[in-house]
């Protein structure tokens, strides 16, 4: 059954022409017609209300069909809306029929033969048009949803570690934790020095291979009660509570640190090794509270000192850094 409640748009600048196209549309029992007699005229009323189907003349001064729908297009592009453009056209050349097929136009129909044509043209126009609008609006709730799931997610998707949005959350409650009850919390970040080396020599998939590996490893490496996140493209971090000070050094992580240097990772592309370098920020309880903010800071200039000496470092956070 035809959609009688379609949305129509007849331009034309000869209202004779209009006119007739029009009424034949409403003797069909299409109701929502519109008519304009120029392109400006016709973009103002797409632009207060969008419409499925947009019949136009190839031929208009000022503005001509082609330039009509470029301009609608371009409207479609802002309103996530597709318009089922057809052309009114006397041309019959190849040449010019395909001109505007490029020019995003849909269909047309020679005005030898409208009457006939018309009406078939706009049943199949309804099909096409409900279809596409169908999909962008689909694929618009997609997108949405897609948006509300990485605001809320907390799990890195290549590697099924917890992200930086967990981590930072772990990291806040594992320092309240020790400020109510003694101890220190440990943030120790780890990263892959050679990364961007071995993204050169190696294609996507291979990496992705590399750093489900290092995350594997790396799991195998922890205490259970402890937390691994991926925060970075090629950065680890390590999430722990030690409830006396002293127990929190590196040899704490010593075996994570010569576990992820010294033994290489299978890949299809072989067994790669990575250079990893790795620091340790420490907070004791006792010697104030920092902000995430501090830890992080502190770790990732401890990083850089690591990639520098080759070895794994130790920094404490300066408190009261972030406002």
């Amino acid at each position: 059954m035809p959609n009688l409640d379609l949305p129509i748009l007849v331009v034309d600048d000869a209202k004779f022409s209009s006119m007739v196209v029009s009424r034949t549309l409403r003797n069909a029992g299409y109701r929502d017609v519109r008519i304009a007699n120029n392109a400006p005229a016709a973009l103002e009323l797409i632009e207060q209300r969008p419409v499925s189907v947009l019949i136009a003349d190839w031929l208009m001064p000022e503005m001509d069909g082609l330039a009509l729908t470029d301009q609608v297009r371009q409207q479609d592009e802002q309103d996530n809306h597709y318009t089922y453009v057809i052309l009114l056209t006397a041309r019959e050349s190849v040449e010019a029929l395909s001109e505007a097929f490029d020019r995003g136009v849909d269909d047309f129909i020679y005005k030898s033969d409208m009457t006939k044509q018309l009406i078939p043209r706009i049943f199949a126009a309804d099909r096409m048009a409900d279809r596409q609008n169908t999909l962008l609006r689909a694929n618009s709730l997609l997108i949405e949803n897609n948006r509300e799931l990485e605001s809320t997610n907390i799990i890195d998707l290549e590697t099924g570690l917890c992200n930086t949005r967990y981590g930072r959350e772990r990291l806040n409650k594992t320092l309240r934790h020790a400020e109510s009850r003694g101890g220190c919390t440990a943030y120790v970040l780890c990263g892959i020095r050679n990364w961007q080396e071995l993204k050169r020599k190696h294609p996507p998939t291979v990496m992705s291979e590399l750093a489900i590996g290092i995350a594997r490893r790396l799991s195998t490496l922890i205490r259970p009660i402890d937390a691994l996140c991926r925060v970075g493209d090629n950065q680890f971090a390590i999430i722990a509570y030690f409830p006396n000070s002293d127990h929190c050094s590196t040899t704490a992580f010593r075996r994570v640190f010569d576990g992820i240097n010294h033994k290489a990772l299978k890949t299809t592309a072989g067994y790669i090794s990575v250079e990893a370098g790795m620091v340790l920020c420490k907070a004791d309880a006792q010697k104030g509270t920092p902000s995430t903010q501090d830890m992080e800071r502190a770790a990732v200039h401890g990083l850089v000192d690591a990639y520098d000496t080759r070895r794994f470092t130790e920094v404490v956070p300066e408190i009261g850094l972030t406002a």
